[in-house]
């Protein structure tokens, strides 16, 4: 119950982590000083802790969206199953989330 309520929370966050999102498209299209800007901000520590759950609230809701999946294929539907998909989508959208920063890191990407 509390994962379902989860998978609904990073959906709207995936909202508001979106105009981040545009706003460093529409920046990059605007010239060096805009993006300049919004490259600022994306680097300090509030920035990067925004892009970071932001990743997290992603790479989250397409693990629970997985274990609906399953679920709307008729499977997992005992007792142990449901726990083990429910433990399966919160631990792979934690470990997939911190390799994704570290494999983004080790290619120069937090310069």
């Amino acid at each position: 119950m509390a994962l379902s309520i989860i998978h609904r929370a990073t959906g709207i966050a995936l909202y508001f982590g979106t105009l981040l999102l545009v706003w460093w498209l529409i920046a990059a299209a605007s010239g060096p000083a805009a993006y300049a800007y919004v490259q600022a901000f994306t680097g300090s520590i509030i920035g990067r802790l925004i892009a970071f759950g932001y990743t997290w609230a992603l790479v989250h809701h397409a693990m629970s969206g997985i274990r609906y999946l399953v679920w709307d294929l008729g499977y997992g539907f005992k007792p142990n199953e449901r726990e083990w998909l429910t433990r399966a989508a919160l631990i792979a959208g934690i470990v997939i989330t911190i390799l994704l920063w570290i494999i983004a890191y080790a290619i120069g990407g937090g310069r």
